[in-house]
């Protein structure tokens, strides 16, 4: 089963998650819809911008001589350059028709060649050639899909005689849309990332360190040690459970006064307290403890199990470290590796820092192994 802290940070990521990616797929439909109407709205303008600099480069009437699309003395069929400047003015395809042929665009086909004499679609045809009315949205050019604005040619006398086309790719605006995703998504990553470790951190110092010490406080009473009450700050819930536990310490330690003074009552003799060391002439025998030889408050199966941690360690350690290796508070690692240190058991070494008191570390002596203490 996972931690209480694995368990919390899994469920803020997940709900991150699912808050960042239903995010991006909101905006991304939104961005999809607006970049439509973006592209319409730049190719109805480009219309009319493009057809007011037709009539300035090339003033007069539309018209048709011997098959060919003129604007008053120019011709416009096949020649290239009107409709180059407007597409390089614009970034816009251009074309103009006659009737339903191309006649001059910048669109090209598929072998890369301009796609004069090709025809408009038939949507289009039908909406400008016969119902004379402007084409705007999406429609199918050369085989690629443009975001479109087509507009009657008419002659002097009102008759339509072609069609003026400005496009932009739908390939455009899809890449448009994505890259936009791209910034929203790194953004978006981004801003989970800060605010999961903002969250972490916040968790791991309010909620998780308090609850871990007082779980190894809690441990230390279990374990027949005299704890020592536990100083917390955080929430009010883990404010609430520190009291509790405070308020169990010391009823305890009153209870513990209790039969000390009833035992002290019983029994006036004061009993000599046995060497803390099994001292012999073989030295495997130096470090082997009992119950009876330890002073009160320390436990012979906790004293074994630091032992064995710094047997298995065999470096220069913390009470700090030793702590997290046997799941007991500090204060009472403390007092085992001082009584250790005490008897020889252990040798110490002072760690100077660049700011604060040195640190204290502790290594078992070169000729202590696990099986001389069990």
């Amino acid at each position: 089963m996972h931690s209480l802290k694995h368990q919390i940070l899994i469920l803020m990521l997940g709900s991150l998650i699912v808050l960042a990616t239903s995010l991006i797929f909101g905006l991304g439909w939104h961005l999809k819809h607006r970049a439509v109407d973006a592209a319409i709205v730049k190719a109805k303008t480009d219309l009319t911008t493009c057809m007011e600099i037709i009539d300035l480069k090339t003033p007069g009437s539309w018209q048709v001589k011997e098959g060919l699309l003129y604007k008053g003395d120019t011709q416009i069929s096949h020649q290239t350059e009107l409709v180059d400047y407007l597409a390089e003015l614009t970034g816009d395809t251009v074309t103009l028709f006659l009737g339903d042929t191309r006649v001059a665009t910048t669109v090209r086909s598929t072998n890369g060649e301009r796609a004069i004499g090709t025809k408009v679609s038939d949507a289009v045809a039908q909406t400008v050639l016969k119902d004379g009315q402007i084409y705007l949205g999406e429609a199918n050019v050369v085989g690629q899909l443009y975001q479109t604005a087509y507009e009657p040619i008419r002659d002097s006398n009102g008759d339509i005689i072609g069609i003026f086309y400005v496009g932009i790719s739908k390939n455009y605006t899809q890449a448009f849309i994505v890259n936009s995703l791209i910034l929203l998504a790194g953004f978006g990553l981004g801003i989970t990332l800060i605010v999961a470790l903002s969250t972490w951190f916040f968790i791991q110092k309010v909620i998780i360190n308090p609850l871990r010490d007082i779980t190894l406080a809690t441990r230390d009473v279990a374990t027949g040690h005299a704890a020592e009450k536990v100083d917390i700050t955080g929430p009010k819930e883990i404010g609430d459970l520190a009291v509790a536990f405070n308020q169990m310490v010391e009823r305890l330690g009153d209870i513990a006064d209790e039969m000390s003074k009833a035992t002290m009552s019983r029994d006036l003799q004061v009993d000599k307290a046995p060497s803390a060391l099994n001292m012999t002439e073989d030295p495997k025998n130096s470090w082997k403890f009992d119950q009876q030889s330890l002073p009160k408050g320390l436990n012979q199966l906790t004293l074994m199990q630091i032992l064995s941690f710094m047997c298995e360690t065999r470096e220069l350690v913390s009470a700090e470290n030793v702590a997290e290796g046997v799941n007991l508070t500090r204060v009472t690692v403390r007092r085992y590796l001082e009584f250790l240190e005490q008897h020889g058991a252990l040798t110490t070494e002072l760690k100077y820092g660049t700011v604060g008191r040195p640190v204290k570390l502790f290594q078992p002596v070169p000729n202590l192994s696990v099986k001389d203490i069990d």
